[in-house]
């Protein structure tokens, strides 16, 4: 017997044609954005976008030190891509891992004097990019109103990350590990 989907009445499972072409118009420039900014970081400082993004995240950290959880919810990946991706770093001298002085079961990515030169490195030639492909085609009538729709987005992911129900509440049995412990999820820092 086929299941029926079920929507909530108050919500339209369609986006209205407004409302499509916002979010077409989103993900085009998102994805588009991206791609210009790993391949102009790349070219010109040898670091990926991926890279960038986890070295500048720990430059602006206190200390340039995160436990990697807090790195992953920060630059929004999951905590096993992190430390993969911290691995990789590690092995080419921009970043180490140390046991976290907070947690001694947690590990701590650390930016290395390597790592701070390369982030810094490639940041003019980021910012010159950012410049010509974001704010210089974006009339500056327009900068208010667009940060306060991503804000408003980014709040209200924030909350809904918040109002998650816990592991515990609604987990299955085989969500407990061998030690008897449910994983927790993620906590996102807020980011001010």
């Amino acid at each position: 017997m086929p299941r029926t989907v079920r929507s909530h009445p108050d919500v339209s499972p369609r986006p209205s044609a407004a409302e499509l072409r916002a979010w077409v118009a989103y993900m085009r420039v998102q994805l588009r954005m991206n791609y210009e900014i790993n391949r102009q970081l790349q070219r010109d400082s040898g670091l990926s976008l991926a890279d960038y993004h986890v070295l500048n995240a720990l430059k602006c950290a206190p200390g340039h030190k995160l436990q990697i959880t807090d790195l992953a919810a920060m630059i929004g990946w999951e905590r096993s891509r992190a430390s993969h991706h911290l691995r990789r770093l590690c092995e080419r001298g921009l970043t180490k891992r140390i046991q976290s002085e907070d947690d001694g079961r947690a590990t701590d990515a650390v930016l290395t004097e390597k790592g701070i030169n390369a982030v810094v490195a490639a940041a003019p030639g980021h910012l010159r990019l950012v410049r010509t492909l974001f704010f210089d085609p974006l009339p500056g009538e327009l900068i208010s109103p667009f940060t306060a729709a991503m804000e408003h987005v980014q709040a209200n992911l924030d909350l809904a990350l918040r109002c998650r129900p816990s592991p515990s509440e609604h987990a299955p049995a085989e969500a407990v590990s061998s030690r008897g412990s449910i994983s927790e999820p993620v906590r996102r820092p807020s980011v001010r």
